[in-house]
């Protein structure tokens, strides 16, 4: 008997291969075929002209088929990468070439690209070439870009890439009129994606068929495959991109293409051989992306109890060289940065920067972490002017359960209005302080002081927009031996989707879950698709597949009716059969896929029996008007907009009294992403990215010097925690408000573990020492600097 299993916590398929190091990844293609490699020369200005490039010694080593510089492109792919997501508040979008022409605006920008035997080959031709720079003075930072005393682009005026301004009420009145007013300065700076696997591209070209074939780790197969068929000139079906396991994402895999995912495929087809790029650890650092880096200036009125009456927040983006993912990240900060709250009026603005710096796209919260960060400092503020528990200033503000849909009168990033779908907050916050002991953290914290122990307890509310357009689709396939195919064009970087999909499948279909063959990021298997990022993969193809499912039972139900001389509405599926309710009667799916598709020819058993002369009334077409042979469902789920799931976030710290350094005692998470499909899964992800949030806010930075040279560039440098820096047990409450805007009732969990991160450690942070935080990340020399500067003020005073 099949069991249900949507909401179950089944084991991950994926777990047994990818543990075991079965997994295969893009380097692990081809092997064992000749296969040419790739190396590229990345500028070590941050920003310089181009006089001259001489790559004249390089054709001389043994092993190198070609070495290219922008010269040696020709058509579109002479042309700027394309501006993947216009706006019209961008009005000076600027993208880089695959292959700098006339001047360089960050170090790493790539400048050449060799063709070789080997990897070590490639490297060392690469050595060879020879390019004369005019260095020019950069822009780091955002300060620098908005002082504009000089240009990272020459046509680009005050390094303003665009301004955007959205208000909801007339927020500067009210804060005018507002009992009690606080001004905050605060600032995140730039940290980044470390996925394990860097990016990776193959390419073969087959003369015969005239096909392109990419293997490539991107979060967006299709759209990889249309932007090398357009720079190319090939037409969309003769691209196919496949995405094999991919070694982590993180949002910096989403933007496409990479100059290699084109120069790669280029070379692949100029020089009749496969070639491969894998890209290494500092090319990741210094030519992927960054993101976080955003200062923000807030004003905000409120009354007596805590309730905002007007909040004014204008913001700076640090959105480095080039713009090519547009303003998604900014716009998110904007918008999401209100999260449960509502108030009485908004206005916010900011300002998209140039700087001489590695650009910038999502990064696993994209945007939210800032505006989560700014808000809850902001919530702080005002429970400590007002002299109340933090927790009650919150619940003042909160839109409640009655008010859903809410309308925030903004615009998301999606283009869509800022409408909340579901959601309870007040219950959110009364779990959290149950499960972290809010009320009974004074104790503790006397408790602790008489050891000599310093503790602080911090909370942090978010909500975030989930499950973004425009559509995915799914196709689901029954095969004559009863075994079910699924294919949806999103990737898949090891979030468990080959189970929760077929968790799905399984139900719909009542068949077995080990009969269910998940297959994602092929665009063989599913040309149509946008990609896997913003926490979308369960609310869209989750969605795409429950109906594509739906479609192929319509079927098996239609063809068991016939074939059982039975009412469709008697049917049911249950354990691979169609069966007539309440009787032992019933006929295997295997056989119901044999009867769809009628044949001419009988190559196997299961052939046999569907041959025409065997098959369906004689006195009717072998396949019916409107019909099609086989069993197989199709289906595409476009949402009106994004769901918002939500969630809270509490840490209790101890901060040594000497050294400044920060421990955790006790993490508490809360989430609502409406139903579960698998519990441990959604679990999964929050360890995740509470680990990546611990990262984020107490270690990793990029340290630029004056001249933009990243000078940590290296997992020497570049700090990231260990499993001892994040904390061994969190406390995890689920509550489940289901969205009504798609069939499932799910939203999305993939990125909550990390938007609350550095706003709760503040918190906490602040609470322990009395020192109020305002930027972060935070190290114990910055917090030991806090205290020095505190003690200075004090003497002063």
């Amino acid at each position: 008997m099949t069991t249900k299993l949507f909401g179950s916590k089944v084991p991950r398929v994926e777990d047994q291969r990818l543990l075991r190091g079965q997994g295969r990844y893009a380097d692990d293609v081809l092997v064992g075929q000749r296969v040419l490699h790739a190396a590229v020369l990345r500028s070590p200005h941050a920003h310089a002209r181009i006089l001259d490039i001489d790559v004249g010694d390089v054709l001389e080593v043994d092993g190198v088929h070609a070495v290219w510089t922008h010269e040696d492109l020709q058509g579109a792919m002479a042309e700027p990468l394309p501006l993947l997501i216009p706006h019209p508040t961008l009005t000076h979008g600027r993208t880089q070439y695959a292959l700098a022409r006339d001047e360089v605006n960050y170090v790493g920008e790539a400048v050449a690209f060799v063709v070789a035997e080997d990897r070590y080959v490639a490297e060392d031709a690469v050595t060879r070439i020879r390019v004369d720079y005019e260095v020019l003075e950069p822009v780091v930072g955002v300060e620098a870009a908005r002082a504009a005393q000089k240009a990272v682009h020459d046509d680009v005026p005050d390094n303003v890439a665009a301004r955007m301004e959205q208000e909801n009420g007339d927020a500067r009145a009210a804060i005018a009129d507002a009992p009690h007013t606080l001004s905050l300065d605060l600032t995140i700076e730039r940290s980044a994606c470390q996925p394990l696997e860097g990016r990776g591209v193959v390419a073969r070209w087959d003369p015969d068929l005239g096909r392109m074939t990419v293997w490539s780790s991107t979060q967006t197969s299709t759209g990889v495959r249309g932007c090398v068929a357009a720079k190319l000139g090939l037409d969309l079906g003769q691209v196919d991109v496949i995405t094999p396991d991919v070694g982590g994402g993180f949002g910096v895999k989403i933007n496409h293409p990479w100059p290699e995912e084109l120069l790669v495929p280029l070379a692949a087809r100029t020089l009749g051989v496969p070639v491969r790029f894998t890209e290494d650890r500092r090319e990741h650092f210094i030519s992927s992306a960054h993101e976080r880096g955003q200062v923000h200036h807030v004003e905000v009125g409120f009354d007596d109890e805590g309730r905002i009456l007007g909040l004014d927040v204008e913001f700076w983006h640090d959105h480095g060289a080039y713009i090519p993912y547009g303003l998604i990240v900014p716009i998110i900060t904007s918008t999401q940065l209100l999260g449960p709250y509502k108030p009485q009026s908004y206005r916010v603005r900011f300002e998209s920067l140039y700087t001489n710096t590695v650009m910038v796209t999502p990064y696993r919260g994209a945007g939210r972490p800032q505006g989560c960060f700014v808000m809850e400092r902001t919530m702080d503020a005002i429970a400590a002017a007002l002299g109340r528990d933090r927790t009650e200033v919150r619940a003042a503000n909160f839109i409640q359960p009655d008010e859903f849909p809410f309308d925030q009168g903004l615009v998301f990033q999606d283009g869509r209005e800022l409408e909340y779908d579901s959601g309870d907050y007040p219950a959110l916050l009364d779990r959290l302080k149950d499960l972290v002991g809010w009320e009974e953290f004074p104790a503790f914290r006397e408790e602790m002081a008489a050891q000599g122990r310093r503790v602080g307890i911090g909370l942090a509310c978010y909500v975030e927009g989930t499950g973004v357009g425009p559509y995915e689709g799914a196709h689901v396939h029954i095969e004559t031996s009863g075994k079910v195919k699924v294919a949806t064009g999103l990737t898949s970087q090891g979030q468990g989707h080959q189970t929760a999909f077929a968790q799905i499948v399984a139900d719909e279909l009542g068949v077995p879950f080990e009969q269910v063959e998940v297959t994602t990021g092929d665009t063989r298997r599913m040309p149509y698709a946008v990609g896997t990022f913003a926490s979308r993969a369960a609310v869209m193809s989750g969605s795409a597949i429950h109906l594509a499912a739906q479609r192929a039972k319509e079927k098996a139900l239609r063809i068991a009716a016939d074939a059982l001389e039975a009412d469709e509405a008697d049917l049911e599926l249950v354990d691979g059969t169609v069966r007539v309710r309440g009787t032992e009667t019933g006929i295997d799916l295997g056989t119901v896929a044999v009867l769809s598709n009628p044949l001419r020819y009988a190559f196997d058993e299961a052939s046999k029996a569907a041959t025409q002369f065997s098959v369906g009334d004689p006195g009717k077409p072998p396949v019916a008007e409107d019909d099609e042979p086989g069993l197989e469902g199709k289906d595409f789920y476009s949402p009106e907009r994004s769901t918002y799931a939500s969630g809270m976030h509490a840490v209790i710290v101890e901060t040594d009294p000497e050294t400044a350094e920060i421990r955790i005692l006790k993490y508490a998470v809360v989430h609502d992403c409406g139903h579960l499909i698998n519990p441990m899964i959604v679990e999964g992800q929050i360890h995740g990215g509470v680990a990546q949030g611990v990262g984020g806010a107490l270690y990793e930075r990029m340290a630029y010097d004056e001249s933009g040279q990243l000078l940590n560039a290296s997992f020497m440098d570049f700090l990231m925690p260990y499993v001892t820096e994040v904390p061994a047990g969190i406390d995890i409450d689920h509550l489940e408000t289901p969205s009504p805007l798609n069939p499932l009732g799910i939203k999305g969990a993939g990125e909550a573990g990390v938007i609350p991160s550095a706003a709760v450690f503040a918190a906490a942070i602040e609470d322990a020492e009395g020192i109020p935080i305002t930027a972060m990340p935070i190290s114990p020399s910055e917090l030991f600097d806090l205290r020095t500067q505190r003690q200075t003020q004090q003497e002063t005073t």
